[in-house]
């Protein structure tokens, strides 16, 4: 459950309160839970698992309805997790998601977590669903407030998260705020499932039409030019390729057909090799898309060979390596550019055959692409690779309608994009608004029959302070004991299942 709610760093109702509410942190308002992972290297823990283990990659859903994970019950006993009640609120502490959003979601069923992970239990008098509504209302501050600095990987700061003061209303009310909210929230969500299914068919649209392209069925054949004869000659042309092409047609290699170069990063040491008048290409910018400059440039004397390392306009570039969806896609150089070790360089346009069409070829076969990289943590693709690709090449006068019709469903899809980011935005500005009127009391009227929130608030914080109380009594009387053991003084295992305090 995540939101861009529109409310302030200072909070929702930072002014006065509504009628019968009061004020907490989120601290107050629950027990908070850490995580911790069973260990791979114990097969037993995670064979036929029936118990939910949950991570930041479940945090899809509002309220959750499963995990992709499931452990054994022996790892409850033997390992840094612990069983969570049906009825908790999880939220990610630590992942990359965290720099633009925090993800929320009440869990009806019980759980277990990973060390990302943190759920607070609410008390007796704080409904679930409203606190995970509330804290996914508190999004932009806790973005704000909560973020750990110098991390690597961005984190929040969980004693500041439960330090985080929030308006509390009557629990009846909380009730009321949640009822009103599942009955608005589904008209939104109706309208986001619309907007996902129109986004996704249009990309399978112009998937299709690629599909087709590259067998010749998106456009007539058109030998205005001649055919592709004069374009692949006998003694580079495959017998046959991966499927049936029109007569017309032939298959060859990328490597037989166009000169391929791997680039070169000049070293960041040295200063006189960077910001000079060659545009430097790095693999992030390979992106499906021509490339008409670049965020870094190199000088002349940083590379060793210039002609061969600069390439022209018209060269089709390739990503071989990187994090995501990086590796495996293409680019178009609009300007003459050198590149890192990351990409190569198929230089088309020193050859009759369009630039274009061999980008809508790398374009259509993305995905074949990506599956044929190899490697361990990060696989990668290399020269050999790409030169091996099989690629079949149509007339030149049909490369040109090819391209002129997939450019024409690119426009199309262009705008259907527009529209549905126009529709999310819409979309998500309808969800904080909704959001703002729950945790400022305008979204429903207040009942004076309803028990008051500081009374509540009053009870559970005496509840509190009589467990900790009692709980520091059983630690003195344990310590003060003859027959108490002896600690040895040596920390905790880090990943232990801990109780955050309050």
């Amino acid at each position: 459950m995540t939101t861009d709610s529109g409310v302030g760093p200072e909070g929702p109702g930072s002014g006065e309160l509504p009628v019968g509410w009061g004020r907490a942190t989120l601290g107050e308002l629950g027990e908070w839970f850490g995580g911790g992972t069973p260990s791979k290297k114990n097969p037993e823990f995670w064979t036929d698992g029936t118990i939910p283990w949950l991570s930041p990659k479940d945090m899809g859903e509002p309220v959750l309805s499963g995990t992709q994970d499931l452990i054994n019950e022996s790892a409850l006993d033997a390992s840094p997790v612990k069983l969570l009640p049906a009825g908790a609120v999880a939220i990610v502490v630590r992942s990359g998601i965290l720099e633009r959003k925090v993800p929320v979601a009440y869990v009806p069923f019980k759980v277990t977590l990973n060390q990302d992970m943190k759920a607070v239990v609410p008390y007796e008098g704080i409904d679930g669903r409203w606190l995970a509504f509330i804290i996914a209302s508190q999004e932009q501050r806790i973005l704000a407030d909560c973020r750990k600095s110098g991390t690597t990987v961005a984190s929040l700061e969980v004693s500041h998260l439960m330090e985080l003061e929030i308006p509390v209303p009557p629990l009846a009310e909380q009730r009321r705020i949640v009822a009103r909210l599942d009955e608005q929230l589904v008209y939104i969500e109706a309208g986001e499932g619309a907007l996902s299914v129109a986004g996704a068919k249009g990309e399978r649209l112009l998937q299709v039409a690629l599909h087709d392209t590259l067998r010749g069925k998106l456009v007539p054949e058109d030998l205005s030019e001649g055919d592709a004869r004069l374009l692949v000659p006998d003694s580079v042309a495959l017998d046959k390729g991966p499927w049936d092409i029109p007569d017309g047609w032939r298959w060859a290699t990328i490597g037989n057909l166009f000169k391929v170069a791997v680039g070169s990063t000049p070293s960041r040491d040295n200063s006189a090799y960077w910001g000079g008048d060659v545009p430097w290409v790095s693999s992030g910018e390979v992106s499906f898309a021509r490339i008409s400059s670049t965020r870094e440039s190199i000088t002349i004397d940083s590379i060793a060979n210039p002609e061969a390392r600069i390439h022209p306009a018209g060269t089709v570039m390739i990503a071989m390596i990187g994090e995501g969806r990086t590796r495996g896609q293409a680019a178009i150089l609009d300007i003459p550019a050198a590149h890192n070790q990351n990409c190569a360089s198929i230089r088309v346009s020193e050859t009759e055959i369009l630039p274009e069409f061999v980008y809508y070829f790398l374009m259509a076969r993305y995905k074949e692409t990506r599956r044929e990289a190899s490697g361990g943590n990060q696989p990668a693709l290399n020269k050999g690779k790409i030169q091996n690709l099989e690629i079949p090449i149509p007339p030149v006068g049909t490369q040109r309608n090819i391209v002129a019709r997939v450019q024409e469903l690119e426009d199309d899809l262009r705008g259907l994009r527009e529209a549905v980011a126009d529709g999310w935005a819409m979309a998500s500005k309808l969800r904080g608004a909704l959001l703002h009127a729950a945790v400022t009391g305008a979204l429903m009227p207040q009942d004076p029959d309803d028990e008051p929130a500081s009374v509540l608030l009053d009870r559970i914080r005496a509840q509190r302070a009589a467990v900790v109380k009692q709980s520091r009594r059983t630690r003195v009387s344990r310590t003060t004991s003859p027959d108490a053991p002896q600690t040895s003084g040596r920390p905790v295992p880090a990943g232990t299942q801990e109780v955050l305090p309050l």
